[in-house]
C-alpha cells in the first residue's frame, strides 16, 4: 500500500517529517528518493526537529553519514557517492543501532537496506509543490503511515 501526502511549502513538508519523527523507533530504516532539489534534506531537517536535534542539519553529500544527537540519535546518509560500489561502510550497525537512519539515494546500497524500512519518494510538481509518497514495508511502517494518514 502507499500513502500519499501533498505539501504547498517547505514548511508543510518539514511539518510532515515532524510528525513522521515522533512516531518512529531505536533501528528505523527511512529512505529518501527523489530528484536533486525535491527537498530531501528539508525533510531530514523536520525529522531531525521532530527529534529535538538542535545542530544544523545539512546534506552529508562529501561525509557519507552524519551523526546529530537528539532524544535518538539521527543517522543522516547520502549515498550517492557508493554508486557503482558494494562498499560497505557499517551499514548494519547504523541500521540495528539505538537511532533513526535516513538514507538518500537509497538505490545504491538497496543490498543492505533492511527488509522493515519506510521507503519514501518525493516528487516536484511545481516550484513550491511535492508530492511525498510513502511506501511502507512492515507492519510497524503500516500502522505510521495510517496514523499519519488521520
Amino acid at each position: 500500500m502507499e500513502y500519499k501526502f501533498t505539501t504547498k511549502t517547505t514548511e508543510e513538508t518539514k511539518r510532515l517529517a515532524e510528525k513522521l519523527a515522533v512516531l518512529l523507533r531505536p533501528s528505523d530504516v527511512v529512505t529518501l528518493k527523489g530528484d536533486l532539489g525535491a527537498g530531501k534534506t528539508t525533510f531530514t531537517k523536520g525529522i531531525g526537529a521532530g527529534l529535538g536535534v538542535t545542530r544544523t542539519i545539512n546534506s552529508p553529500t562529501f561525509t557519507i553519514v552524519k551523526e546529530y544527537k537528539g532524544e535518538l540519535p539521527l543517522y543522516h546518509m547520502d549515498v550517492y557517492r557508493l554508486e557503482n560500489s558494494e562498499e560497505d561502510i557499517g551499514f548494519d550497525e547504523y541500521f540495528n543501532g539505538d537511532g533513526i537512519s535516513i538514507v538518500e539515494w537509497p538505490q545504491f546500497i538497496e543490498e543492505f537496506l533492511p527488509n522493515n524500512r519506510l521507503d519514501i519518494s518525493m516528487n516536484v510538481e511545481d516550484e513550491r509543490t511535492r508530492t511525498i509518497t510513502f511506501y511502507p514495508h512492515g507492519i510497524d511502517f503500516e500502522r505510521i503511515c495510517e496514523e499519519l494518514a488521520r
